[in-house]
């Protein structure tokens, strides 16, 4: 759990990152690969990966 906690905690800098040196444009971008990562992590690992596949 802590390593899922130290994941999360590199995708939070790299958001502030993307802000203090103003591309906005490239934040909806990384926010949309992190929720696609996320998906696909949980569907992999838990019994509702069948159910998820079958959205994409």
């Amino acid at each position: 759990m802590r390593n899922f906690f130290l994941k999360l905690e590199i995708a939070g800098d790299l958001i502030k990152y993307l802000w203090k040196q103003k591309l906005w444009w490239a934040i909806p971008t990384v926010a949309v690969m992190l929720f696609f990562g996320i998906i696909i992590v949980v569907g992999s690992s838990t019994g509702i990966g069948p159910f998820i596949y079958t959205l994409f």
